[in-house]
């Protein structure tokens, strides 16, 4: 048997068409294989970037070097707020006790005027009485 570009071959158009469907079928299973290995590669290479980002922001993120979230400085600006209300609170603590301090000496010098008081109204009447009995 001699093969050639002269050479005819009879073939049944069913074998025919059934090797056009096989060659076909094996094409479109091919690029089926390499769309299906495409889209794993592209989804493991944004898994890879995204596990490299997160590492990157779990090591520098603490040590500040990605800066601060809105977040952060808002909580950051109520801290400062309420560290400056409680020093004001501090502040009027300290000059009530001094207020304190003041009303022990007020009151120890009323009890004393009082006692004073006292004292001359005693010497009053016994002036008064004195002077009536003469």
């Amino acid at each position: 048997m001699k093969l050639g570009p002269e050479q005819n071959v009879n073939m049944p158009m069913k074998t025919v068409i059934s090797l056009i469907i096989m060659v076909s079928l094996g094409t479109m299973g091919y690029f089926q294989i390499q769309e299906k290995l495409n889209q794993h590669d592209t989804l493991l290479q944004m898994h890879t970037k995204d596990l490299d980002q997160n590492s990157e922001f779990r090591i520098k993120y603490p040590r500040g070097e990605l800066g601060q979230s809105s977040g952060e400085s808002e909580l950051f600006m109520l801290v400062e707020h309420m560290a400056g209300q409680i020093t004001k609170m501090e502040d009027r603590m300290e000059n009530m006790m001094s207020n304190s301090v003041n009303i022990l000496r007020l009151q120890q010098d009323m009890e004393k005027v009082l006692s004073d008081i006292e004292k001359l109204k005693d010497k009053q009447r016994s002036f008064a009485n004195g002077n009536g009995a003469h």
